[in-house]
């Protein structure tokens, strides 16, 4: 229960429909902490008054109300690898990581503790069973709110654990239940930021986290030529336009970041057009990954629209991936998710 009226509205079904409930929120960081200026260093998602909303929603359900510390996990799975991959020049999903790591892996551990025989959660994704018993994860019924992306990663034992109770349903329903069952969270907006970095100055954090980034070097268009500088390539995302410091008579955009050589490569909107990539940490949810070519609909961002290609494994955990079509800014570090249908094949991250 993380205090927002997704994960409120799932509890409060569940219960509703007779189940024996379990409320627990996952305390991710020190609350306590705060900003040279006096303002909280971390923002709206599990924050204090998320766990305080959490813990009154449970109240109103009626039922019990746990929170659990997961600080070292979060630094260690969530916050250090989002500060090596910034540094390494790739762009980061700190929420993929949380769900994969936490809260199917160390909640879920944790669930179990409680003697609990499922963990559900409110994402906005269905979790589909077939005759032979194999486990199917398909896309949320709302597609404006659908969280499949993250969930990439969820294996078999997992989903056989799983239940997404708001799945099904759209964020307009999601509000009426929460309204019906009088849960003062119903007009709660959704948190947009990472939670560990709430101004959104990704660089600023990394530089605090690893002074070791502040590299200056150089910015360079794709022949090489030398256009300016800059203070570390952490502070760069492939297909990026703003805050490069160049003049320029054309739009110039983030094509390349090289880390070993602290260069970044910029050029225009048409050069950042890639119908290749490959990617690795590959998980296939059925468990069997596909021996040839196969047909897919690959996303390679959150807001992406899947795209037509083809994907073959390389090796144990690496595929490599075509897309009928150019796909627009390919990121390092982030995830590329198969889909067949709404149903998604597995996913791994782009390298």
């Amino acid at each position: 229960m993380s205090g927002g009226v997704d994960s409120s509205v799932a509890a409060a079904l569940l219960a509703e429909q007779g189940h024996d409930v379990i409320g627990v929120s996952m305390q991710l960081y020190d609350n306590s902490q705060v900003t040279e200026s006096g303002q909280r260093a971390f923002g709206t998602c599990c924050t204090i008054d998320d766990l305080y909303d959490a813990r009154r929603v449970a109240a109103t359900i009626g039922i019990p109300h746990y929170i659990v510390n997961f600080e070292s996990q979060f630094g260690e799975h969530v916050i250090s690898n989002f500060v090596r991959e910034y540094v390494a020049g790739r762009t980061p999903i700190p929420c993929s990581h949380c769900n994969s790591d936490l809260k199917f892996a160390e909640l879920l551990d944790r669930a179990r503790a409680y003697d609990a025989e499922r963990l559900a959660t409110g994402h906005y994704a269905r979790i589909e069973r077939d005759a032979a018993g194999r486990y199917h994860l398909h896309r949320g019924a709302d597609n404006s709110k659908d969280q499949t992306y993250f969930l990439f990663s969820l294996t078999q034992q997992q989903l056989s654990c799983a239940s997404f109770p708001v799945g099904h349903l759209d964020k307009d329903t999601v509000r009426e239940h929460a309204r019906r069952l009088h849960l003062h969270v119903t007009q709660k907006p959704d948190s947009q930021e990472i939670c560990f970095v709430p101004d959104g100055d990704y660089p600023t954090f990394v530089e605090k986290q690893a002074p070791g980034a502040i590299r200056p070097g150089t910015v360079v268009d794709h022949n090489g030529r030398v256009l300016g500088t800059h203070g570390g390539v952490h502070r760069f995302t492939i297909g990026q336009r703003k805050g490069l410091g160049l003049s320029s008579t054309e739009p110039l955009y983030v094509l390349e970041i090289k880390p070993d050589a602290a260069q970044v490569v910029v050029g225009s909107r048409d050069a950042l057009g890639r119908t290749r990539l490959t990617a690795s940490g590959v998980n296939w949810i059925s468990g069997v990954a596909p021996t040839d070519w196969m047909r897919v609909a690959a996303q390679i961002r959150h807001r992406h629209s899947a795209a037509p290609a083809r994907v073959r494994r390389t090796d144990e955990e690496r595929v490599e991936l075509e897309f009928d079509a150019p796909q627009t800014a390919m990121t390092p570090g982030q995830a590329v998710v198969f889909y067949e249908g709404d149903e998604v094949l597995g996913g791994g991250w782009i390298e």
